[in-house]
């Protein structure tokens, strides 16, 4: 799709002749059934982009807007079309329209989707020397690496302040150079001037002002990471000794000080535990029954949909869906709460969702070579006993993403989403 100069952009409103030819064209030919819809101008440029799980409904909604009060109105006067394309289920609908507004990037359709909660995320941003950030949201042009999303910002920030504190890590600018140790050759265009409060208090290795090399502070970032992956105490238990040796030389205050910091850190792992256990809860083969028997499968691990399927329906089909559970579930992966920067979307979308719709983790199923003969025989019986099949009893994850979602707000993990 591509990009409109900004005079393009500045048109009048779409006129009541051509809302009357749209309006026409929705009432025609539109179905309450689930899908997407796109709004598009005369040259081709989408504005905006929606879902529904009755779309007929939903698009002549638009045309009962009072404008310009109204955003709805707003949208349909900046639009000359509109194209639908329907969709399995409203589920179906939901994936799809976070796909077309990823890889579409409307202008009116706001953040991704997202909506307004204190989410936050911690941030390792590249660079010669990578620093901690806390973010409200990824950039989509950048390759750096995220661990999130998160709830309390405030809470968060306090412990990266102090885990940088710990590891000597900086908090400067971006923008600031960075003078490294074995750099020597740099020495002479610099002055070597304390210019760092926090290095000169012994809180950061002061990568910009040569009191590091490249590879010690390097080493440094290793130890942040492994921290935040849970797999590393060593912020944790370097406090915990600096505490015990204040308390031996009986400097009670400073004792309290690094008690309190210390909190703070646990706090923050006891997040990233909490998140890590709520995003592997997140992973089972979830059927979605579809309109008119279009009934689809969604194969989720960590939170992000990794494949999806028609129900099986042959006993071909049951050896294919096999084949697909193993190439998803098998491979192994590191426990982490790293998430890749295209995959936070799905992943907060898939947490919205099954918090919204609770009773929706009971039709989940864990994947096994035996599911597809297992969905066979769940379907026959709900037949035989004229129940809908997505009323049937599920196993334990419910309980167990309920567990990890529904937590007080003083550990956060995926609590809210």
């Amino acid at each position: 799709m591509r990009a409109l100069p900004k005079l393009e952009l500045l048109r009048t409103p779409t006129s009541e002749d051509q809302l009357g030819v749209m309006h026409a064209d929705v009432r025609a030919r539109a179905e309450n059934r689930p899908g997407v819809y796109r709004m598009l101008t005369a040259a081709g440029e989408v504005v905006y982009v929606g879902k529904s799980k009755r779309v007929r409904t939903r698009l002549l909604s638009y045309f009962r807007c009072n404008f310009p009060e109204e955003k709805g109105a707003r949208i349909l006067r900046e639009a000359d079309s509109i194209e639908w394309d329907y969709a399995p289920s409203e589920f179906a609908a939901l994936l799809q329209e976070l796909r077309l507004i990823k890889q579409l990037r409307p202008r009116f359709n706001v953040a991704m989707k997202r909506d307004g909660r204190n989410f936050c995320f911690l941030k390792l941003a590249r660079g010669a020397a990578p620093k901690l950030l806390v973010v409200r949201g990824p950039s989509h042009d950048d390759a750096s690496v995220y661990y999130g999303p998160f709830q309390g910002a405030q809470r968060v920030e306090e412990a990266v302040r102090e885990l940088n504190d710990v590891l000597g890590l900086r908090d400067c600018a971006n923008d600031q150079e960075m003078h490294f140790a074995d750099q020597p050759e740099l020495f002479s265009i610099f002055p070597r001037t304390p210019g760092c409060i926090r290095f000169e208090v012994k809180k950061c290795l002061g990568p910009c002002v040569g009191g590091c090399t490249a590879q010690q502070y390097l080493d440094r970032v290793k130890q942040a990471r492994a921290f935040l992956d849970g797999a590393d105490d060593g912020p944790i238990e370097t406090l915990r000794a600096e505490m015990a040796r204040a308390s031996e030389r009986l400097e009670f205050e400073r004792a309290a000080s690094l008690r309190d910091k210390l909190h703070r850190l646990e706090s923050l792992k006891e997040q990233f535990a909490r998140l890590r256990f709520a995003v592997e809860t997140l992973s089972f083969v979830y059927p979605v029954p579809g309109h008119d028997g279009a009934d689809r499968l969604y194969l989720i691990r960590r939170g992000r949909v990794r494949a999806e399927a028609e129900m099986p329906g042959s006993a071909g089909d049951r050896s294919r869906l096999r084949e697909l559970i193993d190439q998803v579930f098998s491979p192994v992966e590191r426990e982490t709460t790293q998430i890749p920067t295209h995959e936070i979307d799905e992943l907060l979308l898939l947490s919205s969702w099954f918090r919204r719709f609770p009773a929706e983790l009971k039709r989940t199923c864990a994947p096994s070579a035996g599911l597809p003969s297992a969905l066979r025989r769940r379907r026959r019986t709900a037949a035989r006993s004229g129940r809908d099949p997505r009323s049937d009893d599920g196993n334990d994850v419910a309980a167990d993403y309920s567990r990890a979602v529904h937590q007080p707000s003083t550990v956060v993990g995926l609590s809210g989403l």
